[in-house]
């Protein structure tokens, strides 16, 4: 199963995480356009570069011609996320970390969050930004958890239901509509946690130096 790291234009993440899921087998660097800056500085070397190019600095691109893989792609129809995240389905990458995909435009923040619902079905996509650990899921689904630790909860429409086993806040067919209801900060009780959501999907926002700690990514 081929992974990768998509490292956007936003807030540039701690180079530890980077370093951390290249150990857990996210051996592939994709840049979106400007977030080959944030590469730059934390003196890595991406295996691609891939956008309409109008955010990247001249002096970074001079830096990693030769270097790495730099694609122009100037439609406009896509952001430079999506336009790596097709890329790297046309290399059969079966799932993606997204970083520096947060930081002070919420728009683009808004964005990239419902990127990962427009390509949940094409692509498993988690990301991390700060401290928190953002997944996205439907059906049966079992999570490897810590006793105490937080987890929250986020539908989006009223045809979502969620159960839950092993949450101190239980759900029972619990509708999570986005704006008027929300489970945050609830609280693992066992080591596993066990969903079951019909009607759609749902966020599960982590954190994610428990689950770096305790290797349950």
């Amino acid at each position: 199963m081929k992974k990768c790291i998509i490292l956007a234009n936003g807030k540039t993440p701690r180079k530890n995480v980077i370093e951390f899921l290249k150990r857990k087998d996210y051996n592939i660097i994709i840049c979106a356009d400007g977030g080959a800056n944030s590469a730059r500085k934390l003196n890595i070397i991406p295996d691609y570069i891939i956008g309409d190019l109008d955010s990247i600095e001249k002096s970074t691109l001079k830096y990693f011609s030769g270097k790495s893989v730099i694609k122009k792609i100037n439609r406009q129809n896509d952001t430079d996320v999506e336009k790596c995240l097709k890329f790297a389905i046309s290399k059969k990458i079966s799932e993606a970390i997204l970083v520096g995909v947060t930081g002070d435009r919420l728009d683009h923040t808004f964005c990239n969050l419902g990127i990962v619902l427009k390509f949940f079905d094409k692509i498993k996509l988690n990301i991390i930004a700060e401290n928190s650990y953002l997944s996205a899921y439907s059906g049966n689904i079992e999570l490897n958890t810590l006793p105490g630790e937080t987890i929250s909860l986020y539908g989006f429409n009223l045809k979502t239901k969620i159960t839950s086993e092993g949450l101190k806040y239980p759900l029972n067919k619990t509708q999570l509509p986005f704006g008027v209801r929300e489970s945050t900060s609830n609280v693992a009780v066992k080591n596993r946690v066990k969903l079951k959501i019909t009607g759609g999907k749902i966020f599960v926002i982590r954190d994610y130096n428990i689950l770096q700690k305790h290797d349950l990514i």
